[in-house]
């Protein structure tokens, strides 16, 4: 049963306009990989890495690891960074590269006002030796899918101040069509814009909070909400609950090892019929931070 739940959601996916992008829970680590205005805006380089795995139990499931890089140019404006994904789902592997550049505006309310551009591409696999063949006869699923190619470009703009930011953005500008040599199996790939917001509460001198969301549209499917409520405790720990609208409940928990890593994992639990079949989803995230010798964050930044 699981099975065939599980190739019915990739029939789907593949047939119609679906959200096709990664989804994350803890988004708010790293808002470069769908927002290129955020490249820079710490002020120091940053490497972050992420690695998700969804429904667990539910055969041919999601896999996605996420690696970035960004920072600013020194004596400019500007920021620079990148992303590498992999995505795996049943027979099919997506592998996306992009490179950031953003330019940032400041204004004399200590506010500031980031442009970014995205810039890359991404590597379909298919691999149909992985289907059970009810018909063996099927020509359709000979020839498998190897490493098709389709460039990309990605805009964005980010707002923010030292406690509030509110983000636009569309990664992918470019609507492009793959592995369409049959009909029934072509999978357009839309835009997808996302609009983001947060703002940190000090509610005590060791205790923040930082309600967040992040919205997902696409022609063809659901509006995607996620929110997000994460409290930061002494500058270390953190713990929060996060909520995607009509789809699931998550639990999400951090540590700050030391002033330059940080290690988190997020918990996802369907709140569809879909729970019936999987056992959750798990993120596990490492953030480390590029000082200098010589710069210090008194007081880090809570996004």
């Amino acid at each position: 049963m699981k099975k065939i739940v599980c190739w019915l959601l990739l029939i789907i996916t593949s047939c119609v306009y679906a959200q096709q992008e990664p989804q994350y829970t803890q988004y708010m680590y790293n808002p470069s990989v769908i927002n290129p205005a955020y490249s820079g805006s710490l002020g120091y380089g940053t490497l972050f890495s992420l690695y998700r795995t969804q429904w667990i139990g539910l055969e041919g499931s999601p896999k996605t690891l996420n690696l970035a890089y960004h920072q600013p140019i020194e004596n400019s404006n500007l920021g620079i960074g990148g992303n590498l994904l992999h995505d795996e789902i049943g027979p099919s592997t997506t592998t996306s590269f992009a490179v950031d550049l953003s330019y940032t505006i400041d204004f004399e309310n200590e506010s500031r006002l980031a442009f970014g551009i995205k810039a890359g591409g991404a590597l379909l696999n298919i691999d149909y030796n992985k289907l059970n063949h009810f018909n063996p006869n099927d020509n359709s699923f000979r020839n498998n899918i190897n490493n098709q190619f389709s460039p990309n470009i990605g805009a964005g703009l980010f707002y923010y101040t030292n406690t509030t930011y509110l983000g636009l953005s569309v990664p992918m500008i470019l609507q492009t069509k793959q592995y369409d040599e049959f009909a029934f199996s072509a999978a357009n790939r839309r835009q997808h814009f996302y609009l983001m917001g947060g703002k940190v509460f000090e509610l005590a001198y060791n205790l923040k909070f930082k309600p967040a969301f992040v919205a997902k549209m696409v022609a063809g499917a659901p509006l995607q909400v996620d929110l997000t409520g994460n409290f930061l405790i002494n500058e270390k720990f953190t713990v929060g609950l996060a909520y995607r609208w009509s789809a699931a409940l998550s639990a999400l928990v951090g540590f700050k090892v030391s002033d330059r890593l940080a290690i988190g994992y997020g918990y996802d639990r369907e709140t569809t019929r879909l729970s019936n079949f999987n056992s959750g989803s798990h993120e596990l995230f490492l953030q480390f931070d590029l000082f200098k010798i010589n710069q210090r964050v008194e007081t880090p930044r809570f996004f």
